[in-house]
């Protein structure tokens, strides 16, 4: 009597609408991925391709396929035929008749087909209309709105697909379409479970369940409830009602990553007829714990910060936006491995950008595991919508079939209503000039429509109204005094790292800076004679306005000029790894004032000069090493005003720290100045400011800032290192690095290869690099000083294929 289902996937066949090709198709996927499996393109994201693939997508595709339906299925009472993704503007027939009209890639469609199916051969057609040509037509029809973002097509905010997907100052206009997500026959007889919703309570160590199970057809005789706990140990609970409570004895709360595990339960819910048989069941994962916005009053104005458990906890991760341009190639596998390397990197929270698509299930199911919590925007992003009839309908419906799909995850923290669209009707001119009923709209859909839809499916996960927002109503939405806030003015603005020392947000949602890829991945989409950063490739894969020219500016005021591209490539990345380094290390040693640093962003759609800390291809770039270190649970660092330096410690553990830190002052060749040791106890969540120190007096003894740097180093009361941290007291490129002798031995270790690493002289940025294949370090981007060795693991390598392929370099090397 369980519902039983027939899937769709597997091949299909591909057409142009016109009939000028017919070809295989699979499903899931889209007609970028056929077009390339079979040939017909080559890669769009090679060199310029990206213009020539666009205009595929002012044409219109069908999908067809044959199947034949199963007699157990073409039984049932009930037979739904279900897409849980179309991209985008589809026409649907069976058999010859039209059953749906879909227009939103975010939405499941589900349709009641039981009278058209044949017990025979059936026939499926998917007509799928241009993108281009709806979102210019909708342009020419709305002429009141006008805004259009840097690098997008217009006309975006009227197509409720993702709208990245059109462009964006980091990723290509390529629309794409099809069938992205899985289709299925879903048959069942008296009643299915549409969905179930979990609340939870706690309560002096306990936690009650309430379950619901959310039904169509007929009423169930009965509900049973049974709670597998990550031990094994089961509960279970029987009714004749659709609700239930339940207590779980001596739970294990779920905690983010860094303060503990993330224990999980299984909740089974099953509907059941008079005789006991099961009619549907339905089955969830959740985590126990509690997780809410905290917005107390304190000194300096309103708090804004993620509180786990019951405590405050300091948000550290990156915005997280789609892995590929061409979705059917994202995968369990990939997705995990990025979020690995999050968890990895000490990350505790992922923002979900809402210029992109709701993730898939296995994105929320890895962050469960991996103690990731998800800030996750709802798909909207710096664009004016209009409001209509039409169109709120269509997004009540979106945000239901996400919500009651996903508000079961443990990671879920936060669920916000847009991306910067509330700052910029205050603070774009290029939005604020639209109309009063257009700002009216916004404030309907984004303080009003939305906020109740979120209550109502998604109860006790808290709504943010915008990113970045002082909670709605454009009161002083990028205020520093309350909310979360976006800070641009190191890159767009240009100014300096050290103007972070002078930002004191609540809480840092956006902050970023621009590198190059690394050589590899500039391979994969140039050739020999396109790699020169102002070339017209490299530039059509830079959708910053002038990004290329601001790496290059920074470059400037930080590092001598680079004699090579090679170096070139690395300048930019050791630049964007300091820039981040030195907004995050301010912000966590004023814990308490600011309560997260979140930058832009976390990983690429294509190969591209971008804000990710790792590439398209999953290399990690300096800037994911970095965040290791300055997100790392306990950290060093010191506010340094000319010659005079604040040491803090940063203690973001649940124990208190007690142990000692080393600080030295070197010269550029890497002799002790002077050196100190101070003994300290930082309490659990809290950063303490150490020690302080004015080095005027020995400026003027050694010769001048160019030639001194603090080292600190603490240790826990063990005697191991926790944190390292090294300042310079100029620019690099007034500094007096010596030309490193920098030495590498390396032994197998088992399917690993230890590296140990030393130099005769200071050096800073070293950089480990293998040329052709890839391998992830356990460090990279470090200092060394003479007379001591770094030990770094190169993982999953053989030692020949290793010293075949290393090549270190140091921030001496670029201009020499």
């Amino acid at each position: 009597m369980m519902k039983e289902t027939f899937s769709l996937c597997g091949t299909w066949t591909l057409e142009e609408a016109s009939g000028q090709q017919n070809i295989p198709a699979l499903v899931p996927g889209s007609v970028l991925s056929d077009l390339l499996n079979t040939g017909i393109i080559e890669d769009p994201f090679w060199r310029e391709n990206e213009y020539e693939t666009l205009r595929l997508f002012d044409r219109d595709y069908r999908y067809t396929r044959t199947f034949t339906v199963p007699p157990s299925l073409l039984a049932r009472e009930n037979i739904d035929l279900v897409f849980y993704g179309l991209d985008t503007l589809a026409d649907v027939s069976l058999n010859g008749t039209y059953i749906l009209y879909a227009n939103n890639m975010h939405r499941t469609w589900r349709v009641n087909v039981k009278p058209y199916l044949l017990p025979a051969q059936n026939t499926i057609s998917i007509l799928f209309h241009s993108p281009n040509r709806f979102i210019e037509e909708a342009a020419q029809n709305n002429p009141d709105v006008t805004y259009d973002g840097t690098g997008t097509m217009r006309g975006t905010s009227f197509l409720r697909k993702a709208h990245c997907m059109f462009g964006w100052d980091w990723g290509p206009q390529l629309p794409d379409a099809g069938i992205w997500r899985p289709c299925e026959l879903e048959g069942y007889d008296f009643l299915r479970i549409r969905t179930i919703a979990i609340n939870q309570y706690h309560d002096n160590g306990s936690v009650s369940l309430q379950i619901k199970a959310i039904t169509e057809g007929a009423t169930a005789a009965a509900m049973r409830v049974s709670v597998c706990g990550p031990e094994g140990n089961v509960t279970e609970k029987q009714g004749n009602t659709d609700t239930m409570s339940l207590s779980i004895d001596h739970p294990r709360l779920w905690q983010p990553n860094g303060w503990g595990q993330q224990p999980l339960y299984t909740v089974t819910v099953s509907c059941l007829d008079d005789e006991g048989n099961i009619l549907d069941s339905c089955q969830r994962r959740i985590g126990l714990r509690t997780i809410h916005i905290s917005r107390e009053q304190d000194e300096y104005g309103e708090e804004f910060c993620l509180k786990v458990n019951g405590r405050k906890m300091f948000a550290m991760g990156a915005d997280y936006i789609p892995e590929d341009n061409i979705l059917s190639r994202t995968s369990p596998e990939r997705t995990y491995q990025l979020l690995a390397d999050c968890a990895k990197s000490n990350f505790n929270t992922v923002r979900v950008w809402g210029g992109g698509y709701y993730p898939e299930d296995w994105f929320f199911d890895q962050c469960d595991e991996l103690g990731l919590i998800v800030w996750l925007d709802l798909m909207y992003a710096c664009n004016v919508y209009k409001l209509t009839e039409e169109f709120e309908q269509n997004i009540v419906a979106e945000t239901r079939d996400n919500l009651e799909r996903i508000r079961h995850h443990a990671c879920i923290g936060l669920l916000c209503g847009n991306n910067e669209m509330e700052t910029a009707w205050t603070d774009w001119p290029a939005v604020a000039n639209h109309s009063k009923a257009l700002q009216a709209d916004y404030i309907k859909q984004f303080e009003y429509v939305l906020r109740k839809e979120c209550a109502s499916y998604a109860p006790q996960i808290d709504y943010w109204p915008s990113s970045p927002s002082s909670g709605g109503c454009f009161d002083d939405p990028n205020s520093y005094d309350r909310g979360d806030v976006h800070y641009w003015d190191v890159w767009h603005g240009l100014k300096p790292f050290s103007d972070y020392q002078q930002q004191f947000p609540r809480f840092c949602s956006e902050f970023g800076f621009e590198s190059f890829p690394s050589l590899k991945t500039v391979k994969s989409y140039t050739l020999p004679e396109d790699r020169n950063v102002f070339s017209r490739v490299m530039e059509s894969h830079q959708k910053c306005v002038g990004g290329n020219g601001k790496i290059l500016y920074y470059i400037s005021q930080n590092y001598q000029y680079p004699l090579t591209f090679e170096h070139l490539l690395y300048a930019s990345q050791l630049l964007q790894a300091e820039a981040m380094r030195a907004g995050v290390e301010h912000w966590r040693r004023y814990r308490g004032r600011c309560m997260g640093a979140i930058y832009w962003q976390l990983n690429d759609c294509w190969p591209v000069a971008s804000w990710a800390s790792i590439d398209s291809s999953g290399r990690w770039k300096q800037l994911q090493y970095a965040a290791r270190k300055f997100f790392a649970p306990q950290i060093i660092s010191c506010e340094r005003n000319d010659f005079s330096v604040r040491v803090n410690v940063a203690n973001d553990t649940l124990s208190t720290l007690t142990g000692k830190a080393t600080l030295r002052l070197i010269d550029a060749q890497g002799q002790t100045i002077s050196t100190r040791d101070v003994k300290l106890s930082v309490p659990a969540l809290t950063a303490q400011w150490i020690f302080q120190e004015d080095f005027s007096v020995l400026e003027k003894a050694f010769h001048a800032e160019d030639n001194m740097a603090y080292v600190m180093t603490l240790y826990d009361d063990q005697g191991q290192t926790l944190s390292e941290n090294c300042e310079l007291f100029s620019p690099p490129k007034f500094f007096r690095f010596c030309k490193p002798n920098i030495r590498l031995a390396v032994r197998q270790q088992g399917n690993d290869c230890k590296i140990t690493v030393s130099s005769d002289v200071f050096a800073w940025g070293v950089w480990l690099e293998t040329q052709e294949i890839d391998s992830v370090f356990s460090d990279n981007g470090f200092f060394l000083l003479p007379g001591e060795t770094k030990t770094i693991i190169a993982h999953q390598i053989q030692k020949d294929v290793l010293l075949a392929e290393l090549a270190v370099t140091s921030v001496a090397d670029i201009g020499r």
